[in-house]
This record gives structure tokens, sequence and C-alpha cells, in this order.
């Protein structure tokens, strides 16, 4: 499974930086253009918002037709979204192109995650080929964000133009536009695996799967620890404005924390066999809400880079273990459903907390919103033990 899990890991990569290559290059383009911040905050959110409404049906697609069929949609959706921002780079035309690349790399990782998990054989297996499928987010963050800025500043000297012109964005565009088809090369090579969908009979619906304490438990807790995702990511750099920190200091921080998440994910198989997902999970979210109390009380740099880290490493440990609980929880023709609502939940979330913040940070401060987010957390730390009770629903949802 080795060098197909590898296929597999780069086609995620380069479907997913496409979209963190077009959302870092996206917003720039708009705020040159002189639109408003809150604006560029609309244009973002389209990012996740077509995964809102996608997410369901996608897994459905996936659950019917395999890996390649919504892979491949997924592919001309990114190349077309990107390619009209080449083309027209008008705000419209970059809010279309962000539900494009957002929703194409929704259907893509749901496919990606699904055929993963079912061609894993044990519990042991799928953390350990969830840990590695994990890193690929994590890669992709950097490499379309760097790329983007890269051809950004210097793709219109090719052309005698200065750095940030349209020449500039246009390579950067160009640059996305055709990422999306490596995906496809990487992908077109595996061999898909035979529907599980049974002939026949009335087809469950997905909101049945909420009705299992279990699967529902597990929502709970992944939505919990993806908002502590989303409150850093939001948080440290009004945080880092409030103490003056220069904007490469407050990159830097936030940089610590991406490359923790993704060391964490590389150590994770080596100890697979001696871990329980539901402990697993469990302590990172006690560390978060520790994490999260101490967090605005630091006085430096330095030590916000080092709860960065720290958090890096309880967060970035948590994506593998609720992957592969799961696929143990759900039977294998409902995998393509439970995570399109797990990636419907968390994109809804991605969209709706920012603003949620936001007034909240107006309210309370900085401090106030990390400790109000950690308690939540700590207390829901209960739930995750008691995902250890959990049955599978295997005997009674299909």
């Amino acid at each position: 499974m080795g060098w197909t899990l590898a296929r597999l890991i780069a086609a995620q990569v380069c479907i997913h930086a496409t979209m963190a290559g077009m959302r870092m290059a996206a917003p720039l383009l708009a705020l040159r253009e002189g639109y408003s911040a809150a604006a560029v905050g609309v244009l973002l959110a389209l990012f996740a918002l077509t995964q809102v409404f996608l997410a369901l049906p996608a897994g459905r697609y996936a659950d019917r037709h395999g890996l390649k069929r919504p892979v491949r949609h997924a592919v001309v959706a990114a190349c077309v979204g990107a390619g009209a921002a080449l083309v027209w780079p008008t705000f419209a035309v970059l809010c279309a192109a962000a539900l494009l690349t957002g929703g194409a790399t929704g259907v893509a990782t749901i496919a990606l995650q699904r055929h993963v998990g079912r061609a894993a054989h044990d519990a042991t297996q799928l953390r350990q080929v969830f840990s590695w499928l994990a890193i690929g987010p994590a890669v992709s963050n950097f490499l379309g964000p760097f790329c983007a800025g890269m051809l950004i500043d210097h793709g219109g000297a090719l052309w005698g133009m200065p750095a940030g012109s349209d020449a500039g964005y246009r390579a950067a565009f160009l640059f996305m536009a055709v990422l999306p088809l490596a995906t496809w090369f990487w992908v077109r090579a595996v061999q898909d695996m035979p529907s599980v969908i049974a002939a026949g009979g009335p087809r469950p619906r997905a909101w049945d799967l909420l009705a299992e304490p279990g699967f529902r438990r597990l929502l709970i807790v992944n939505w919990l620890l993806s908002s502590c995702w989303d409150v850093h990511t939001f948080v440290v750099p009004l945080l880092g404005h409030e103490r003056g920190l220069p904007a490469s200091v407050i990159g830097t921080i936030l940089g610590a924390f991406a490359v923790a998440a993704a060391v964490i994910r590389v150590l994770i198989p080596l100890v697979a066999e001696r871990l329980r997902e539901s402990t697993v999970v469990a302590w990172a979210m006690v560390a978060a809400a520790l994490l999260f109390a101490v967090y605005p009380l630091m006085p430096t740099a330095l030590l916000l880079g080092a709860c960065s880290v720290l958090l890096g490493f309880a967060l970035g440990s948590v994506q593998p273990m609720v992957m592969s609980m799961l696929h143990q929880l759900t039977p294998p023709q409902r995998h393509g459903e439970a995570l399109g609502l797990r990636l419907m939940t968390i994109n809804a979330s991605s969209v709706a907390m920012p603003m949620l913040f936001g007034t909240a940070g107006v309210l309370i401060g900085v401090s106030g919103l990390f400790w109000i987010v950690g308690a939540a957390v700590g207390a829901g730390s209960r739930v995750a033990r008691r995902l250890q009770d959990a049955p599978p629903l295997a005997h009674h949802s299909s």
C-alpha cells in the first residue's frame, strides 16, 4: 500500500495547494484593488462555503462511484476556477474561483480519505495511514501560499513588470490552474475499489448517523478541536498586533504551529500500535485547554512561540485519531456520508466562527476569547473519553 498511499498524498497536496494559494492570492489582489476588509472576509469565507453544501452529496457520490470519478470532477472544477481568475481577475470572478477551488478540494478530500480508509486492514493501520494522509494539508498550506507569493512578487519580472503587478498575479493564477492536473496524474493509476452499496431497498438518510450517540459525540469533539484551530489562526495575529510584534514574528509563531502539527503526524505511525484513539483525543483536549489558559499571559514572542508549538503537537495528533474512529464507527457503505457530515460540520464552523470570534473579541477581549474556548474544549474532554465505549454502527445502520 506504500506506493499507492504516496500517490494519494501527492494528489491531495496538489489540489489542496491550489486552494491554499488562491486563498492567499485572491484576497491580496482584492485589497490591492481597494476592496474593504469586510469584502475580503466574505471572499475568504467562500472557500469554505461550498464545502458546507457539497460535502454530504460528495460523500454519497464517492460511496456510489469510488475514487476516480469524484476526483476527476474536482480537478476540472479547480482548473476552471483558477483559470477564470487568470483570464478575468475581477472581484466577482475571484469569488467564483473561491467557491470552485474550495468545493473541488472538499470533494477530492472526501474521495481520497474514503479510499484510504477502506484500503486499511485494521485499527492500527487506520491510525498509520490517516497520519500520513494528514501530512498532505500541512505541506500544501506551505507550498500553495509560498509559490503564489513568489510568483506574485517575481512572475511579472519575466515581462519587465514590477513586483505585485497584474502580470505577477496572472502568473500565480496560471500556476494554480495547472497544478490540479498533477492530482489527476497521481490518481489515474490507482486501482479503484469495488462499490459496497447494497442494491435495492431504501437508502438510509445521512442524518440517521447523527442519531447514533457514538458518531454524534465524535462530531462534537471534532467540532470543538476544529474551533481551537480556527481561534488560534484568528486570534494570534490580533494578539501579536496588540503586543506590537512585527508581521514576520507573527507569521513565524503561526508557522511553528503548522510545523509542529506536521511533525506529530509523522511520528504517530511509528507508535500507532500503542495508541488508543479516545485516549489521545481526550489528552489533546486537556492540553489545548491548559495552553489556551496560559497563552495570552505569555509576555514574550519566544514564549508565545513555545505555546504555539505545544498546541500544534496537541491539535495535530487529533485528525488521524478522529478519522480512524470514524471508519471504525460507520459501515463501509456509509464512509463517504460520514466523511461528508464531518467536513460539512468543520467548514460550517470555519464560515461562522471568524465572525463570531470577531464580535466576541470586541466584547470580551482577545484573552477572554482564548479562555472561553479553552474552557469549552476542556469540558469536552469528558465526551472524548466516552468514545472508547461507542459500539460500531455497522450492525444497525447499513
